[in-house]
């Protein structure tokens, strides 16, 4: 029978209109104003106590506090009022330390029955929503001192197989400096190490009662590191950002040595800046026996207990650089740990370390680059001077039982937060060289609240013209293209929020053009169906024809389109994407509310009735 549908197909598209409704829900709640208070390094505890002190100064100060909540990253309390929220930091900032950091959030408040089904709304690009602002600036000179503490080690234990004594290594600017005990000795080094590391300049430097020999990198190979060192910092925060989950970030170089890092919807900037700007990374290395000369040999205080120490080679296995993979768990105790794979190489080198020296101790030291900002007075200004400094601690000091592998794990670390945060940043990928900020600051929405109502409106207003439009043209049939252009609109909200897709200014462009799009099939359905009519077909005929012979052409223009779409996906970025996603999922929704829902509508107005005329 013509204009009939199988029950099955009811029921499909009736399933998919609940789960789109059900997922595009959550958008209709929105954000509650919020203020956050964390820990900078994640291990300070936030309780009750703290929070009830919180809660009666916004009280006392008339704020009006909807709801207030303690998680594991610290504490949320929510407002009444998006005005109060600078108040309120401002208060409780005054009252913690400088371990804390108080930021301005956005809390979703989606009903906890919608959660439970992961139902989420739409991100806001942050040209909508605003986000977290980060300027980066990369230490090249630390970056270029690393390489050479690296070489430095690779030089003495190329000297150590080849039985040539040495006395001490000195770094300083571009500069290592080997010292001998006599000339025979630094030549015979000089030669062997020419060969291997081609990038320095030598000169024989004589030492009174011994030689040294002075390796200065040239410029060539200072602009490499350089290089390197902004494109590999370029890389982990891409991979770090992307670890925390944030919809269409930006991080960009600016400039020779600068970063910019932009974290759309993120306003927590205390868990932002300690992921994102974390300069942790490990060194394993050998406890020092007792007859080690002093200069191979370093002395750490532990992390969690600066009185104790240990003395160590300077020497180093491997470092954070040769971790394929972290995760976190906990031991058979209770207490935090990371399991740790290495790659071939990195695996390679502990298992030769290791094999060789079961029963001696091996540590395991964390490095972490930071600043501290003084203030002194220069042409009597005063001006903020900024002086970088280094912490080594030693977080486990074990034996070495057997000879490890590629896989083993990390004791000794003080808390959870801690454990993930170390296991997040060996997964990304260690920096190649410190990077501070030089500026910070959360920001709101980049194209003002005037552009983003006016945005909305074009929406509003283009979907009434178009209602309106297909009302007076097609009538009943009118209705129904309406009734399946709303629910195109909902599936696509549904889509872009189940997929945590971004939604831009450009991307409403897209939903614009979308429902254009998708009223022109039904456009190009509704006319076909009169043409028929006009050719003399009865009512029944015609309607099936019209849906049947409109569908070719329905898929060309639609596939055409959405090639389009995809192309500007895959090399566009920022504003374009947005446009490309919106567009390409309008598409595919439109075809199936077009092809598919309306012509269900139709068949349940019309099919199997007598009808001899139709309003169309």
């Amino acid at each position: 029978m013509l204009n009939r549908y199988p029950l099955w197909k009811y029921l499909l598209i009736l399933l998919v209109l609940v789960v789109g409704l059900i997922y595009s829900l959550p958008n209709l709640y929105p954000e509650d104003p919020a203020v956050q208070i964390s820990s900078v390094r994640g291990d300070v505890t936030l309780d009750e106590r703290q929070l009830e002190r919180f809660e009666r100064a916004l009280t006392d100060a008339g704020i009006e506090i909807e709801t207030s909540e303690i998680s594991n990253t610290g504490i949320l309390i929510r407002l009444a009022d998006t005005d109060d929220q600078l108040k309120a930091r401002d208060i409780i900032a005054d009252m913690v330390g400088d371990d804390t950091v108080v930021a301005l959030n956005l809390a979703e408040s989606t009903p906890d029955w919608l959660e439970s089904l992961a139902a989420s709304p739409m991100t806001l690009g942050l040209d909508l929503r605003g986000g977290v602002h980060f300027l980066l600036e990369v230490d090249m000179d630390a970056a270029v001192t690393q390489r050479l503490e690296v070489n430095a080690s690779a030089m003495r234990e190329m000297l150590r197989d080849e039985r040539i004594r040495y006395r001490d290594t000195e770094v300083d600017d571009r500069t290592l400096t080997l010292s001998f005990a006599d000339e025979e000795d630094r030549d015979a080094a000089r030669q062997l190490i020419a060969r291997q590391f081609p990038d320095f300049d030598y000169r024989n430097l004589d030492e009174g009662r011994g030689a040294a020999l002075e390796m200065t990198l040239t410029d060539q190979a200072v602009n490499e590191i350089e290089d390197y060192a902004i494109n590999q910092n370029l890389t982990t925060l891409r991979n770090r950002v992307n670890e925390l989950g944030v919809a269409e970030p930006l991080v960009q170089r600016q400039g020779p040595n600068r970063i910019v890092v932009e974290l759309p919807g993120v306003q927590d900037t205390a868990a932002a800046k300690r992921v994102v700007g974390a300069t942790a990374n490990l060194e394993f290395r050998l406890e020092a026996r007792p007859d080690t000369p002093e200069h191979e040999t370093e002395e750490f205080g532990f992390r969690n207990n600066e009185a104790r120490t240990a003395t160590l080679m300077r020497d180093v296995i491997i470092t954070g650089d040769s971790v394929s993979n972290a995760s976190r768990s906990f031991d058979e105790n209770g207490r935090p740990q990371v399991n740790i794979d290495l790659d071939g190489t990195g695996g390679t080198q502990m298992n030769r370390a290791t094999r060789t020296n079961i029963g001696r101790n091996m540590a395991v030291l964390y490095i972490e680059h930071n600043t501290r900002t003084r203030t002194v007075i220069e042409d009597g200004q005063e001006v903020e001077v900024r002086e970088p400094y280094t912490e080594r601690g030693i977080i486990s000091l074990a034996t070495i039982q057997s000879a490890l592998g590629n896989s083993f794990r990390i004791t000794g670390l003080e808390s959870p937060t801690e454990a993930a945060e170390l296991a997040l940043l060996l997964r990304s990928g260690s920096l190649a060289a410190p990077i501070y900020f030089v500026q910070e600051r959360t920001i709101g929405p980049s194209l003002g609240q005037e552009n983003i109502d006016r945005g909305v409106m074009s929406v509003q207003i283009g979907l009434l013209l178009v209602v309106l439009f297909m009302l007076v043209r097609y009538k009943v049939f009118g209705v129904i293209a309406n009734l399946a252009l709303g629910i195109n609109l909902v599936l696509l909200i549904a889509a872009m929020s189940m997929l945590g897709a971004t939604l831009t200014l450009p991307g409403i462009a897209g939903i614009v053009l979308t429902l254009g799009m998708a009223v022109d099939a039904n456009v190009l359905i509704f006319e076909r169906i009169r043409e028929e009519l006009r050719s003399g077909l009865s009512v029944q005929q015609a309607i099936h024809a019209g849906y049947e012979r409109a569908f070719t052409s329905i898929i060309d223009a639609n596939i055409t389109t959405l090639l389009v779409a995809l192309i500007l996906f895959s090399i566009g970025t920022g504003p374009v994407k947005g446009f490309a996603v919106t567009l390409s999922l309008g598409i595919l929704s439109s075809m199936f509310t077009a092809l598919l829902v309306s012509r269900a509508m139709v068949n349940l107005t019309y099919g199997g009735k007598p009808v001899k005329k139709l309003w169309i």
